[in-house]
């Protein structure tokens, strides 16, 4: 039997094809567990190309789906109160119960020189990087509770155990993630429900490709230059894979993991901040 077999899941922020979400979904259909696969309504931007993310979400869902798993995709908007109930009330009529929450989306709003972010894009980082994690949280937590127990695991980075420079909102949030983990770890272990928050380092995902021709703009140089300059400070100097990430998350998703709670698992190469 699998280690997630009868298990139910909730991904956000999984629409990416190179993503660290999509790389979740995979695994933990892997693992056997029920999948619902989430993200945002609207487009995404990758490599100059334009992607209507429901369409990527129905298209990570029929590709599992042909192997055997059970993933469903589904529009939400991470901090909308209509669509969080949705979300559950989708979990609970299909698969009869909700396991494991992956707080995975996340905003780079507000990656910029601190002076130079602007108070709007503070909210927007808030309400993705924090807001949304929280009220779903909230959501799942009495489920959870009705099951005897669950998992909620945070995506971080290692920007929420130090700082990089250019990344102010996006590692003030990374490092509130780190307290709200802490805190519904130790207010709902009695309950069974385990919390902890993965720490990815320079992980090649669209969205890490974006930060690195931003950064090489800014600076005026090549986006070699870039990755080599940022890749010095890792350990293993390159970077990491979305499954790399995914494997951490099936770990605190599994049983193996039955005592582990309100723990920092950086996924970095060994980053020195987040060592």
């Amino acid at each position: 039997m699998k280690p997630l077999s009868g298990k139910v899941a909730i991904v956000t922020g999984a629409s990416a094809p190179r993503g660290i979400g999509s790389a979740i979904v995979r695994r933990l259909a892997d693992d056997g567990a029920s999948v619902i696969a989430t993200d945002m309504r609207g487009s995404l931007q990758i490599g100059g190309e334009t992607h209507h993310r429901t369409e990527l979400l129905h298209a990570l869902s029929a590709e599992l789906l042909e192997t055997g798993s059970t993933v469903m995709p589904l529009n939400l908007d991470v901090a909308d109160d209509d669509d969080i109930r949705m979300c559950i009330a989708a979990a609970v009529t299909e698969f009869g119960r909700v396991d494991i929450l992956v707080n995975n989306a996340g905003s780079l709003a507000g990656s910029d020189n601190f002076l130079s972010t602007m108070p709007d894009q503070w909210e927007t980082s808030f309400r993705v990087n924090i807001l949304g994690p929280m009220m779903l949280s909230q959501a799942v937590i009495p489920e959870m509770r009705k099951v005897g127990g669950g998992r909620i695991i945070n995506i971080g980075s290692t920007g929420s155990l130090g700082a990089e420079p250019g990344f102010g909102a996006y590692t003030v949030m990374k490092h509130g993630l780190v307290g709200m983990t802490k805190t519904i770890a130790a207010e709902f272990g009695v309950d069974g429900i385990l919390c902890n928050i993965v720490c990815p380092g320079y992980i090649m995902t669209d969205m890490h490709a974006a930060a690195n021709e931003r950064l090489a703009k800014q600076a005026a140089v090549g986006v070699d230059e870039i990755r080599k300059q940022r890749y010095a400070t890792v350990a293993v100097r390159d970077a990491g894979q979305p499954e790399d990430v995914a494997e951490a998350v099936s770990y605190l998703a599994g049983p193996s993991s039955a005592y582990v709670t309100g723990i920092c698992l950086p996924v970095s190469g060994g980053v020195p901040f987040g060592i």
